[in-house]
């Protein structure tokens, strides 16, 4: 905790992590009001599903593309573009009642235009502190992005349910321009301007570690989806016992975070962190009793955040500067995609014969093998604790506004 103590002196680093997840905290509000509000109109979570496919179809093909987008236009420019678009369709969403297409296509761009904060703010930590420094950020940030899990279904179910899931969409696109303008006129967001990549689109998925990050992301974020689908199924459709079961999972990375997240980063950091995880989501299968699978999945939970660390530092130190958020783009991608694969797995295992003891098994079987894959392609991984985790230098310069 002195580390990170002293890693929040550091001028502008406690300002951008607060700004950019205030601008990410919609990242916690949006599937759930949007479910909410859609089967509202319509009386069918079947078209409310598809509708939040949409969502996450458009986030996912849209990721890479505005991350790159940026060591072109600019960060400012283009996160300004897509914080615009993605309030005005989920305005549309909330105050029209169209026919399912229709909210279908804007569910896709409402996805498509999310603004890329993670890929940017990882982007600007790299030259925000030394390479000694990047890897405790990294934890640090993949740490206090549990708040965000902790409390954005709280508040948004509470204002749903209360004031109706008009007012709901009203205050995610609060949250979205508000917090989006405090990072956008950041300080840290105008002087660090991202070189154009000479490289073509994709090509930095042919880099190993960019590669490994992708599919462990997919691996592990889907393992967390099926959780979170088994936990609603398994305590009556999303009740009390569902919400706090779900925030000590969140409770435990936040404090495996703080505990552990500033360890070293060797190659085999990554397998280590996610043995915590899949022992504790194997645990969870055995009994399904509510304090039982609050503290396996506490116990599981004390692995994600260092994991996720890892993940990012893995991605930073894989590639020149020009191609970072890029690559932030694509891992993100992965993990979306693992997300929508996990619900997808748990949900149809949830109505077989198996019930939720399958979907939680499904779940732990996502982590070990994200785990098997990092075990067997650990030396691919960097070796963080010789060279840190800041980006290979592009070969021309870099430059700052001072």
């Amino acid at each position: 905790m002195a580390g990170y103590r002293d890693l929040l002196r550091t001028p502008g680093v406690a300002r951008i992590i607060a700004a950019q997840l205030t601008a990410r905290f919609p990242n916690g509000m949006i599937s759930l009001v949007i479910l909410l509000h859609i089967e509202g109109i319509t009386g069918s979570y079947g078209a409310a599903g598809i509708v939040l496919a949409a969502v996450s179809i458009g986030q996912a093909l849209a990721g890479p593309v505005t991350s790159r987008w940026m060591g072109r236009w600019g960060m400012r420019r283009v996160l300004t573009l897509t914080t615009a678009v993605s309030a005005a369709s989920l305005l549309a969403i909330a105050f029209f009642v169209v026919p399912v297409p229709v909210f279908i296509v804007l569910g896709f761009i409402a996805g498509a235009s999310t603004p890329p904060i993670v890929a940017a703010v990882r982007t600007i930590y790299a030259k925000m502190v030394n390479s000694t420094q990047l890897t405790a950020l990294y934890s640090l940030d993949a740490s206090l992005q549990e708040v965000i899990w902790i409390l954005a279904p709280v508040l948004i179910t509470f204002v749903a349910t209360q004031a109706g899931t008009v007012a709901g969409l009203v205050l995610v696109v609060v949250f979205l321009v508000g917090g989006g303008a405090w990072f956008i006129l950041s300080p840290e967001v105008g002087r660090v301007r991202i070189p154009r990549s000479k490289r073509s689109f994709g090509t930095v998925l042919t880099r190993p570690p960019i590669l490994l990050a992708t599919v462990v992301g997919f691996l592990i974020i889907g393992s967390f989806a099926a959780v979170e689908a088994s936990v609603v199924a398994t305590f009556d459709h999303g009740g009390l016992e569902a919400g706090l079961v779900l925030a000590v999972f969140s409770i435990g990375s936040l404090a495996g975070g703080f505990a552990f997240g500033h360890l070293p980063m060797g190659r085999w950091a990554l397998a280590r962190r996610l043995t915590v995880v899949a022992i504790g989501l194997a645990l969870t299968a055995l009994w399904i009793n509510v304090w039982w699978i609050g503290g396996t999945l506490f116990v599981a939970g004390i692995g994600i955040a260092p994991a996720l660390a890892v993940l990012s530092a893995v991605t930073t130190a894989s590639v020149k500067f020009s191609d970072t958020a890029e690559a932030f783009g694509w891992v993100g991608t992965g993990q979306l995609i693992g997300a929508a694969a996990g619900s997808a797995v748990a949900g149809l295992l949830i109505d077989g014969p198996g019930g939720v003891t399958a979907a939680y098994a499904a779940a732990a079987a996502f982590c070990a093998l994200g785990l098997l894959v990092a075990t067997v392609f650990a030396r691919g991984l960097p070796d963080l604790r010789v060279r840190g985790a800041s980006p290979i230098p592009d070969t021309e310069p870099v430059p700052t506004i001072h």
